[in-house]
C-alpha cells in the first residue's frame, strides 16, 4: 500500500542555546509543499539562505553534523533531524536565526513534542522509498564502525556501541519500526567522558555546553580539586559524583541511554540521505563521520536504483509508436544520415527510441574496418535525431518544422557500439520547451548498459 508524503501541520518554535556558541537561538519548523524534502534556512542571513538536508552538504562532523551551502552554515542538525524522520515528516522548512540548532537537554524530546502539538499532515503526493534490496555493507577503518543495512519491509535500526570503559563498556539498542522512535529513543541524551568534556572547556570549543544537556561519564579518579574547578567552569554551586560512574548523580532514562541515543544520531544522519528509507541498518560502533559516510553511501545506491528503474524497455514484438516511414514524415533525414529506426514511447517530456546498429552500415567500411565500432559522432547524431522528434512531437504538423540544434555538452561515451548492438535512446526534457527553444538530456543504452549520454539544446523552426 503506498503512503502519502507528510508535512508539519503549522508551524512551530523551539527556542535555546547552541551548543558551540552558547548563543540563544530559535528554530521554526514550518510546512513545505510535496517533494521540497526537509532545508534549513538561515534566517539571520537573508531569505535565501538555503541549507538542504543532504550528506553531500556536510561539512563537519566533529561535534555533531554540519551543513553549509553557500557559506551558510547549519551545525547540530541531527537531533531536529531524527525528530522529522521519527513523526514521519518528508517535507519542512527549519528556520533558524543562528549558525546551529538548539541543543536543549541534548535529545530530541523537545523537537518531538513540539511537532506532535502541532500535528502532521498528509500531502497528496506519494513517498519515495528507497528499499534495500540486497546487503550494503560499509567499514570505517579510521573509526572501527562497522554499517549494515539489509533488506526488510519497514526502517528498524540495531545499534551496538563498546567503548572498553568501565563506566560505558558494551551495550546496543534496538527499534523494530521506525514508529518506536518517539517513545523509545527520542528522550535519549547525548553523553560525553569527563577528559572529553574537559579538553572542550578548555579550548572554548563548547560554550552552551553545561551538565543539563549531555550525560558525563566520570572514567578516571577525580579529584575535589578538580571537581570545584569544573564547578566553576559550569557555573554550577557544585559538582559532584555520587554515582558510581555518573557526573552529579544524573539518572539515565533508560539503563542503556548511550546506545539509544547513538540510535538516534544514526536516524538523524541518515536522514540526510534526502529518502526515507525501508531496511534494516545494523550499526556497530557508530558516530557522526562514519553515518555521513554511510549515508553518502546510501545516495550513491539510490542513484543507481533510480538509473536502473529508468532504462526503457525494449520490446519488439510490440508495434512502436513511430515506424520509420512516420519519422520520415517527421525528420527531413535520408540514407545513409537517416539514424533511428522506431519511436516505441513519447510522452510530453520523453521520448524512446531505438536504432539497429547492423553491419551493413557505410560507416563501417572505412571506419575500423578490422574492428568496427559505431562512431561516437554518429551516435551523437543518432540521439540528435531521438531528440529531434520530440520536439517535433510538440507541434501539429511537424512536416512542417525543422529541429536545428544550438549546443552540446557533458557528451561520455561509456562503452564501444559495434554491429548487432540495439541502441536505444531515451532524451528527457530538463527544462520546458519554450521560444521553441529546447534543453534535454539524452541516454544511450546497450541492454542494460549505459553505452553514451550528453546534453542537448535545440531550436525548432518552422520552415521557410
Amino acid at each position: 500500500m503506498e503512503e502519502k508524503q507528510k508535512t508539519i501541520a503549522r508551524p512551530v518554535t523551539v527556542e535555546g542555546h547552541g551548543l558551540h556558541t552558547g548563543k540563544k537561538v530559535t528554530l521554526t519548523i514550518k510546512p513545505s509543499p510535496a517533494g521540497t524534502g526537509i532545508r534549513f534556512l538561515r534566517t539571520d542571513l537573508g531569505d535565501d539562505a538555503f541549507v538542504a538536508a543532504d550528506a553531500r552538504l556536510v561539512a563537519d562532523t566533529s561535534r555533531g553534523t554540519t551543513l553549509e551551502s553557500n557559506g551558510n552554515r547549519v551545525a547540530t542538525v541531527e537531533h531536529v533531524l531524527a525528530a522529522l524522520t521519527g513523526a514521519g515528516i518528508d517535507n519542512a522548512i527549519l528556520e533558524v536565526n543562528g549558525p546551529e540548532t538548539p541543543i536543549k537537554d541534548g535529545s530530541s524530546r523537545f523537537f518531538t513534542d513540539a511537532i506532535m502539538e502541532a500535528g502532521v499532515t498528509e500531502q497528496e503526493a506519494f513517498r519515495d522509498y528507497f528499499e534495500i534490496r540486497e546487503p550494503i555493507r560499509f567499514y570505517h577503518a579510521e573509526k572501527d564502525c562497522e554499517i549494515t543495512a539489509l533488506p526488510a519491509d519497514d526502517y528498524r535500526i540495531t545499534c551496538l556501541i563498546d567503548f572498553q570503559s568501565k563506566v560505558l563498556g558494551h551495550q546496543h539498542a534496538g527499534i523494530k519500526h521506525i514508529s518506536e522512535f518517539n517513545a523509545e529513543i527520542s528522550g535519549c541524551r547525548t553523553f560525553v567522558f569527563l577528559h572529553e568534556l574537559e579538553y572542550l572547556l578548555a579550548n572554548n570549543l563548547i560554550k552552551g555546553g553545561d551538565l543539563s544537556n549531555a550525560i558525563v561519564f566520570v572514567d578516571k579518579a577525580v579529584s575535589q580539586e578538580e571537581l570545584d574547578r569544573l564547578a566553576k567552569v559550569l557555573n554550577k554551586p557544585s559538582v559532584e559524583v555520587r554515582r558510581e560512574g555518573i557526573l552529579n548523580n544524573l539518572e539515565l532514562a533508560f539503563h542503556n541511554e548511550p546506545a539509544r541515543h547513538k540510535l538516534l544520531d544514526v536516524v538523524g544522519d541518515l536522514t540526510l540521505t534526502g529518502k526515507p528509507i525501508k531496511g534494516h541498518i545494523i550499526a556497530s560502533k557508530p558516530g557522526h563521520a562514519s553515518n555521513v559516510l554511510f549515508a553518502k553511501l546510501l545516495q550513491k545506491h539510490i542513484k543507481e536504483q533510480v538509473e536502473k528503474e529508468q532504462i526503457p524497455v525494449y520490446n519488439p514484438n510490440i508495434d512502436p509508436i513511430y515506424d520509420i516511414n512516420a519519422i520520415k514524415r517527421m525528420l527531413p533525414h535520408r540514407y545513409p544520415f537517416l539514424l533511428v529506426d522506431k519511436i516505441i514511447e513519447v510522452t510530453d517530456s520523453s521520448v524512446v527510441a531505438v536504432k539497429n546498429v547492423s553491419m551493413n552500415e557505410p560507416f563501417f567500411t572505412g571506419h575500423f574496418p578490422n574492428e568496427p565500432i559505431m562512431p561516437g559522432v554518429l551516435q551523437v547524431e543518432a540521439m540528435a535525431q531521438a531528440g529531434g522528434i520530440l520536439v517535433l512531437s510538440q507541434v501539429d504538423d511537424p512536416e512542417n518544422y525543422n529541429t536545428y540544434f544550438l549546443k552540446i555538452d557533458n557528451v561520455r561515451f561509456k562503452q564501444k557500439v559495434v554491429p548487432g548492438d540495439t541502441l536505444v535512446f531515451k532524451m528527457s526534457l530538463l527544462t520546458p520547451v519554450r521560444r521553441g527553444i529546447c534543453h534535454m538530456r539524452g541516454v544511450a543504452y546497450v541492454g542494460k548498459n549505459v553505452v553514451m549520454e550528453a546534453e542537448m539544446m535545440a531550436l525548432i523552426e518552422k520552415n521557410k
